[in-house]
């Protein structure tokens, strides 16, 4: 049976206005993100995390010994601590800790690898409070699951030790957009599409390689990464990407949980005030965090 919300959901995607302009895009996500709002329980710490702007949230019974690193999504170009605050709430109590949001630099004006470089001072800055880095889990939509996985990446050639584990959700790992649901998704999918990606993908890479492994994961050798979990929906042009890098992560023989949601679009956690299955995908994310904190 069709889900009902995802059908509603999907109509209003479809008739949103889109700019071309990615400075009026960075205002529009932010001014709809900031409507959802906030639980009365929820503390919000603007820090200073190594240089780089980020925010705290939390709820009362949050371990503090523990931290949830957040990637924004938005295409390395859009996106900030205002559009993702109500998904990065909601995911720290999911896995019962406090997350940490990153505003790592956008491009064009910080072109790769600026953005992996912040996720890395923002790991780094959670480790020099004292947190193990397998009380440590990195979470991250559509852009910012790529980054996971390139930050995870940078991790290691740091010499730093793994966090506990990488959380993706629509993660965007193909700069060039050659997957084969580029095509077949087209017509279902309200949220992404091959020219826009690509557009955003020149903005971030500035003349770069786009098969750059810090770029485009799918391309880098994975192995001994943290355990990942992906997540995706069936109605998805990104839906390719998820496959490719749950693939070669399982090459590579690093532990993956690919799952792939029935109906859904693009990072459909970010509407779970009104969408049951944003809350279903986001509690399923929070006990994998939980699962592997607690071995």
């Amino acid at each position: 049976m069709s889900d009902t919300e995802i059908t509603a959901l999907r109509a209003k995607l479809a008739a949103r206005p889109r700019s071309d302009d990615y400075r009026q895009r960075r205002r529009d996500i932010d001014a709809r993100g900031l409507t959802y709002g906030l639980a009365a329980d929820v503390g919000v710490e603007p820090v200073n995390a190594n240089g780089i702007g980020a925010e705290w949230t939390a709820t009362p019974n949050d371990a503090r010994d523990a931290a949830l690193l957040y990637l924004h999504g938005g295409g390395y170009v859009i996106g900030s601590l205002d559009s993702h605050r109500h998904l990065v709430a909601a995911a720290g109590r999911a896995a019962g800790i406090a997350a940490l949001a990153l505003d790592y630099r956008l491009a064009p004006e910080h072109p790769f690898p600026a953005a992996v470089d912040d996720a890395v001072a923002g790991y780094r800055f959670l480790l020099g409070r004292g947190i193990r880095p397998d009380r440590v889990a990195i979470a991250g939509d559509s852009a910012g699951g790529g980054l996971v996985v390139a930050a995870m990446l940078a991790i290691r050639q740091a010499g730093l030790a793994q966090p506990a584990c990488g959380w993706c959700i629509s993660p965007w790992v193909d700069m060039e957009a050659i997957g084969e649901t580029m095509s077949t998704k087209a017509e279902v999918d309200p949220m992404v599409q091959r020219p826009g990606l690509l557009e955003m993908a020149g903005f971030y890479l500035g003349g770069a390689d786009p098969r750059s492994p810090l770029a485009a994961p799918i391309y880098a050798d994975l192995k001994g990464l943290a355990p990942l979990l992906i997540q995706v929906g069936a109605a998805e042009t990104l839906l390719d990407d998820a496959i490719r890098l749950a693939k070669a992560a399982g090459a590579a023989d690093v532990r993956v949980d690919l799952q792939i949601w029935p109906e859904m679009v693009h990072v459909w956690h970010m509407f779970h005030p009104e969408l049951k299955a944003g809350k279903r995908a986001l509690q399923a994310g929070g006990d994998y965090i939980r699962a592997l904190m607690a071995r």
